[in-house]
């Protein structure tokens, strides 16, 4: 069914409706029945709509969204777009006064109004998604204990932290993904029912009534802005992005972890694949995909903001393209936070300790917290790594007649910051690396998400 036709004097060619007919937009069904109730509710107490009409209108939704919800509705291959496919139904279940269900209101604003509510819902489920998984990651961080390993930078181990530490990093990551969420939905706050085709409408409607009855805050200020832009797509679809590529880098750790190389992780079995080839094979294959799928969000985002840069006001039927690329970012998201987290809650950590290199900047601040200039104390300390390394020996086998033949300050209490264990314990910054910092973070994580 087309929503147009009557200037025309020939049915729509095959390979034009082949080529314009998009059937994404079936997944905002609810979405659209919804935004036509508060529309029908609204035309009705303005007086724009009879009682009678009203009712019917109304009657035959509710029973089109009942049939939506036990996944009974059907659409059909004449069905231009989700809006057609309602139109058609309700025709279908009270006849005639269908068509004036469409009236004061136009595709433009309708399509507008449902990705609003669609962003809106799905929004709260990321949310909840993202919140489940970083109180995950506070599970982990616990689990582990008191469990020491190195940070990397430059791919080289670099200091001793508790590996609830690195967990807990990500957990605050997903927390700041949480939050752009949550500042979008503020922005998607806004009706842009009643905007019409872009210059609103001669009918006297009042578009605060429908705003009202969906749950929003405001209406829209300008009727071409509410309907040809899809800026707040574009940020749904970045902000979406911005979390999978969280994600990503937590994958590349799970797999780095994995590794026999590495050693410090191993996955359950039903999270795993096997080797087609190769027996001996465990192979993390939801964390690859989760990286891979990180850049086909990345790739989304270049689409949508490529989709608007040249349009000219208002709406252009290039706009249809928004929803592939909403639809594919946020069902990337959902499934990888899904894939992920399920990977985290089964993980057995076993990391092997760090090499006792990783006290060297210990050693360093000891230096310095008797009046040693840092870069000073720096330097010395890394005569002290050349010297130990030309006699074959690491940091935790140096002594007090090694520290000393290096320089004349270093104290006997400075060996006890050597051992990755000994320089957590050191540790007493604000956010950094102890154990004790890993308590407060756990309890901050679980007070802001519980």
């Amino acid at each position: 069914m087309s929503l147009w036709g009557g200037r025309f004097e020939e049915a729509p060619d095959e390979l034009l409706w082949k080529y314009t007919v998009d059937t994404s937009d079936r997944r905002m069904l609810l979405d659209d029945l919804t935004g036509s109730l508060a529309h029908v509710t609204m035309l009705e107490r303005v007086g724009v709509l009879t009682g009678e009409d009203g009712t019917a209108l109304r009657n035959g939704l509710e029973q089109i969204m009942a049939e939506a919800r036990d996944e009974k509705f059907i659409f059909l291959e004449s069905d231009e777009d989700v809006h057609s496919a309602v139109e058609r139904r309700l025709g279908e279940l009270i006849g005639d006064v269908a068509g004036k269900l469409h009236t004061a209101r136009s595709r433009n604003d309708q399509v507008a109004l449902d990705l609003r509510l669609y962003m809106r819902r799905v929004a709260a489920d990321r949310i909840g998604q993202l919140e489940s998984f970083a109180l995950t990651l506070a599970d982990a961080a616990e689990r582990v204990g008191e469990t020491v390993v190195a940070t990397y930078t430059h791919m080289q181990q670099g200091q001793a932290v508790p590996l609830a530490h690195h967990l807990l990093a990500y957990a605050w990551m997903l927390q700041r993904d949480r939050s752009r969420f949550g500042d979008l939905l503020q922005r998607l706050d806004e009706s842009p029912l009643g905007a019409g085709a872009g210059g609103g409408t001669s009918l006297e409607i009042d578009p605060e009534v429908s705003a009202s009855l969906l749950g929003f805050a405001a209406v829209f200020d300008n009727s071409i802005d509410a309907v040809a832009s899809r800026d707040l797509v574009a940020e749904y679809v970045f902000v979406a992005a911005q979390a999978a590529v969280t994600l990503s880098r937590l994958a590349e750790d799970l797999l780095l972890w994995a590794t026999t190389e590495y050693g410090w992780a191993s996955y359950l079995d039903r999270h795993t694949t096997g080797s087609s080839a190769m027996p001996q094979k465990k192979n993390p294959d939801m964390a690859e995909l989760a990286r891979g799928r990180a850049a086909t969000l990345v790739g989304d985002v270049t689409s949508i903001l490529t989709l608007q840069k040249g349009l000219p006001m208002a709406y252009n039927r290039d706009l249809q393209e928004d929803k592939r690329l909403l639809f594919h970012a946020d069902d990337t998201l959902a499934g990888t936070l899904a894939a992920l987290q399920a990977m985290i809650a089964g993980a057995a950590f076993h990391p092997p300790e760090p090499s006792s290199w990783v006290g060297a900047l210990d050693l360093a601040e000891a230096l310095t917290s008797r009046g040693v200039p840092f870069r000073e104390a720096h330097h010395i300390v890394g005569r002290l790594v050349v010297e130990l390394s030309a006699s074959a020996k690491t940091l935790a086998e140096a002594d007090l007649i090694s520290l000393r033949a290096v320089d004349a300050r270093f104290e006997s209490g400075d060996l006890d910051r050597i051992l990755p264990g000994d320089s957590v314990r050191h540790r007493t910054g604000r956010g950094g690396g102890s154990h004790e910092s890993v308590a407060i973070q756990i309890a901050k994580i679980r007070q802001s998400l519980t």
